[in-house]
């Protein structure tokens, strides 16, 4: 809700204080959060925020003094203070122009297992013409230096990338050879089920400082029901080959993330629970998105508030672990804190304004086609190429960053100037994602009052805020995720 007085006259100042900008909205039934353009945020009861916006506010209060320090007024004794919170909002945008840190390579569709929300379209294991040539990995790795910025993570993707390894020893080694020039901070990852791990890789990986991200669903029933393999228990498989990474190349270097699907919903504790044992200091409650077999067959199948449920629950299951001895976090809440209480926010290409897409992140094709987005490459799967900037054979670095798919697109997520988003309390902590809007919605701006992007940040949001300030265990907790 914006703060807009009708009869300016009712509510001259009169306490010796101005506004500075501001956005609120009711937490509860007797609390609002009050925030401001760069992220600082109070909680205030109903007569106190009436008094403040009155000009009513006694600057003898305790009230007065937090809002006067998060820059929510000013008064004559702190005349800097539009230098201060500009300086501030310069610092929260100064992330956008470091460009492009996050190069994404599907160098396969090929896939052995059978994911029934595979968010790609996944094909058969033996069909090698989803590879990524030699040629256009050489070209994706020149573009990628391309990027002004100095901190780079590339991500090997599929299908299972593993099965095109020879194209990641080739981009792995080419990048290297080339940073040898350039200096820059690089990390390697590669999305993998973990089902062709083998001597070879493991020693590639620990040679080369290379990262592996699995896939773990939860105990072995459920994670075999959403990812069956063709042959034995997938679940086995990963937990027999999150083990040998961990033993060849260190614990730190393994990660796993979950997807939340209708049959997850009531399993969230079993799921928490399967993280601990298998020694997880993680988890990332994550929840599905509207993209390629998914779209056809379960992401229709439950709402935002299911998965606020569920993720509500998880979170407090996270506590807990916490609680009797097992230090874990939960990552999307980690996200929320990070753009609650630092001064840059984060760099989650999703809660972003301008949207991340391009300029946060780039995905190179198995086919040579280049994309703004993963979730934009997963659409055009699906026969919808809004945000394909180009291809490797054809375009340069200039024409790909300047195309109309990615600027008309960076245009319409400025959430500063999307309806109902410019009034939000929660703007700047949220972002706009043109993406899930063009998929879900038709269009890039999207319906905010219709949106499930929309109700699920908030209602995060609202529920990490409320955590953070009822219990002082939790906040002390959450400041070391934040």
């Amino acid at each position: 809700m914006a703060v807009r007085f009708r009869d300016r006259d009712a509510f001259e100042p009169c306490g010796g204080y101005k506004l500075l900008p501001l956005r609120f909205t009711a937490l509860d039934a007797d609390r609002y959060v009050v925030t401001n353009d760069v992220g600082e945020y109070a909680l205030l009861d109903r007569a106190s925020l009436h008094a403040f916006l009155r000009y009513r506010l006694d600057p003898r209060s305790e009230t007065y003094r937090t809002l006067k320090a998060r820059h929510f007024l000013y008064d004559d004794d702190n005349s800097a203070a539009l230098d201060l919170l500009a300086l501030k909002l310069r610092s929260r945008a100064e992330p956008i122009s470091t460009w492009t840190g996050l190069h994404l390579f599907v160098v396969t569709l090929r896939c052995d297992l059978a994911c029934r929300y595979c968010q790609v379209s996944r094909q058969n294991e033996d069909v090698g013409s989803h590879d990524m040539s030699p040629e256009h990995a050489e070209r994706a790795v020149e573009m990628v230096f391309r990027s002004p910025n100095r901190h780079q993570k590339i991500e090997f993707q599929g299908g299972e990338p593993l099965l095109n390894f020879p194209r990641i020893v080739q981009i792995v080694e080419r990048v290297e050879a080339l940073n040898r020039r350039e200096g820059r901070d690089i990390q390697f990852v590669i999305a993998t089920n973990l089902s062709r791990l083998d001597d070879e890789v493991l020693a590639f990986c620990r040679q080369h400082h290379v990262h592996l991200s699995t896939s773990l669903d939860g105990p072995a029933d459920l994670h075999d029901a959403q990812r069956p393999a063709r042959r034995g228990s997938s679940h086995a498989r990963t937990v027999e080959g999150i083990a040998r990474a961990r033993e060849a190349l260190g614990h730190d270097r393994v990660s796993a993330l979950m997807t939340t699907t209708p049959a997850s919903l009531d399993r969230v504790d079993d799921i928490v629970d399967e993280y601990v044992r298998l020694g997880f200091a993680s988890i990332f409650l994550r929840s599905l998105s509207p993209y390629g077999f998914a779209a056809k067959s379960l992401v229709r199948r439950y709402t935002s508030e299911d998965w606020l449920r569920f993720y509500r629950r998880g979170l407090d299951r996270v506590l807990h672990a916490n609680a009797i001895g097992h230090p874990m976090r939960e990552e999307y809440t980690a996200i929320l804190l990070q753009k609650l209480l630092r001064p840059t926010g984060t760099g989650y290409v999703d809660l972003q304004s301008p949207a991340g897409i391009g300029i946060g992140a780039l995905v190179f094709n198995y086919d040579g086609a280049v994309y703004a987005s993963d979730e934009g490459r997963m659409l055009a799967e699906m026969g919808d190429e809004t945000f394909r900037l180009g291809h490797l054979d054809q375009d340069d670095y200039e024409a790909m960053m300047t195309s109309p798919a990615l600027l008309s697109a960076l245009d319409e997520s400025l959430a500063e100037s999307a309806p109902m988003c410019a009034d939000c309390a929660f703007l700047p902590y949220c972002g706009a994602d043109p993406v899930f809007h063009r998929a879900t919605q038709g269009d890039l701006v999207g319906h905010k009052a219709f949106s499930a992007f929309c109700a699920k940040q908030m209602g995060a949001l609202r529920h990490v805020i409320d955590l953070f300030e009822r219990d002082s265990d939790v906040r002390a907790l959450m400041l070391g995720w934040g």
